[in-house]
């Protein structure tokens, strides 16, 4: 009878057990659902001619083909959630240890000035070529931040206020995935045309390629120099995400409060991103642990990405036709174009 008693108490021990682990007991099948899209898109990567590829843009196709061919079993929606929104945006919190303070000085202000000048000009050219082509806004938002910043990672930040759909987030990342990588083959080949030395071809490279691999893959074509250079003015670039998801935050928050809308919430990891560049400027981190950071960054943006494309639904974003697409072609056209003229003419 006390066997029996003491049974009878289990269900209201384990009811007053700690509630994380009841509350959070339904991400799991998600989270690994991405984890394995995201490790296969990593062993893709390995196959020939997919190198170029990061693993962030193969998570993305590989979770679009799984969920639009098999499926994603009902009960993996929240852990899927949870890695397009916690665990992306805490990656994106560890990129501020890719950069210092030191790193940006190094291209001087010349370097600077370029990388500035493109990411404004193209930003501000995306939006208004969006608005005559009739692109939606929020597309249109995402497709100019991965252009003009730094490919899936800033498309991934600001949609954090631009709250586009899955579907725009895909269709974005796919632009600069396809234009990023016409430009890493491209530039290498070009390059001789416009007479650049070392210093102007990496600069030219980090300041106008989408992508971070991309910059690698193109701008270490024109030497060793070049690849240092067109790093670190990529890395300027990727600095900038902060402040431009900022003020796209206190825009919509303004745009929202006026049409008396719900307010967007201000992207406070990008707050965190900053505080993380401070810290990487001030205090040295072990060269081993910058690799491991790095490392868990990169995974963490993959599995994101991963949800991301496992949400995709791909007739949606065939109905978005080829404005979009256009739009993309421009944009990285005009940043290609732009950037060049600078490097020539002020570095």
């Amino acid at each position: 009878m006390s066997f029996l008693a003491g049974n009878s108490v289990l269900p209201d021990e384990s009811a007053r057990q700690p509630g994380f682990l009841r509350r959070h007991a339904g991400i799991w099948p998600g989270i690994v659902l991405a984890a394995i899209i995201a490790a296969a898109a990593i062993s893709i990567r390995e196959l020939p001619g997919l190198g170029i590829f990061s693993p962030m843009i193969l998570a993305v196709i590989v979770g679009i083909v799984f969920s639009n061919s098999v499926g994603t079993p009902a009960n993996t929606a929240a852990g899927i959630a949870f890695c397009q929104r916690s665990l992306l945006r805490f990656a994106i919190i560890l990129l501020g240890f890719q950069l210092t303070a030191a790193q940006l000085v190094s291209i001087g202000p010349a370097g600077i000035g370029i990388a500035v000048a493109s990411l404004v000009a193209t930003f501000c050219f995306t939006l208004g070529l969006g608005r005559l082509l009739g692109v939606d806004r929020k597309l249109t938002e995402l497709i100019a931040a991965g252009t003009s910043i730094c490919g899936a990672s800033a498309i991934v930040a600001t949609n954090t206020v631009t709250q586009g759909r899955d579907e725009d987030v895909a269709y974005a990342v796919a632009c600069i995935t396809a234009f990023g990588t016409v430009a890493m083959l491209g530039y290498p080949l070009v390059a001789p045309l416009f007479g650049l030395d070392q210093h102007h071809y990496g600069l030219w490279a980090g300041t106008s390629i989408h992508e971070v691999a991309q910059v690698i893959g193109a701008a270490f074509q024109g030497g060793p120099q070049a690849g240092e250079i067109g790093t670190v003015a990529k890395l300027a670039r990727v600095a900038m995400l902060a402040p431009m998801v900022i003020g796209l935050g206190l825009l919509a928050r303004r745009g929202s409060a006026g049409a008396g809308g719900a307010r967007p919430p201000m992207p406070w990891f990008v707050v965190a991103f900053v505080a993380v560049v401070a810290f990487n400027s001030v205090v040295e981190v072990p060269a081993e642990v910058e690799s491991s950071i790095a490392l868990v960054a990169t995974a963490l943006l993959t599995m994101g990405l991963a949800a991301m494309g496992l949400q995709t639904d791909i007739r949606n974003i065939r109905l978005r036709g080829l404005r979009p697409l256009l739009l993309a072609l421009s944009a990285f056209v005009f940043i290609a174009g732009f950037s060049l003229a600078l490097v020539t003419l002020v570095a």
